[in-house]
């Protein structure tokens, strides 16, 4: 899969965001910085397997090994302890990050049943995007069949962008689907 995105970005996305924005040069165009994608195992935790699952289906969606988090503080209501393992995250950039962008839009999104688009309520105030998706079968590389547990993943997409509409206009020109 080549980089059509980021060449789209470049090529459509900048001189659009500038006419639209009022930039005075193409330095000042919002872009996306990184990507995190972030699992939580929740009431699994008890359960060694299944965080080396979740931990593979990580991998397998990003082509990227990716890093355990640990409880910063012991909440007892959970039963969880502090450095106890509660989740997996991977960070993307580069060519990667657009890569998963890429078949996050074109695939991803086709496959979850029911989908009408995403909330453009999902903004911070810096222009940064949050997405959860309930299952982790929406991705191509994740098969039905495989799958014993299924699990939730968070996306977000940090971007340069100033403020909300300036974040949301990026996302817009790159082909997100966000809901009329």
């Amino acid at each position: 899969m080549n980089v059509n995105l980021y060449q789209k970005y470049k090529k459509e996305v900048v001189p659009a965001l500038k006419k639209e924005l009022g930039l005075k040069s193409v330095m000042q165009a919002p872009k996306i910085t990184r990507i995190v994608i972030n699992a939580g195992v929740g009431r699994f935790i008890k359960d060694a397997g299944y965080i080396e699952n979740v931990e593979k289906t990580l991998q397998k969606i990003t082509g990227q090994k990716p890093v355990r988090t640990k409880a910063k503080k012991a909440i007892s209501n959970f039963k969880i302890r502090q450095g106890q393992e509660i989740g997996v995250m991977v960070t993307l950039h580069g060519v990667r990050m657009y890569q998963f962008l890429e078949k996050l839009i074109n695939v991803s999104f086709a496959r979850i049943r029911d989908f009408r688009g995403v909330s453009d309520k999902s903004f911070d105030a810096q222009g940064n995007y949050t997405l959860g998706l309930k299952e982790n079968t929406a991705f191509p590389e994740v098969k039905t069949g495989e799958v014993d547990k299924m699990h939730g993943l968070e996306i977000i997409i940090n971007t340069s962008a100033k403020n909300r509409a300036a974040g949301k206009a990026l996302l817009s020109h790159l082909g997100f689907p966000f809901i009329k």
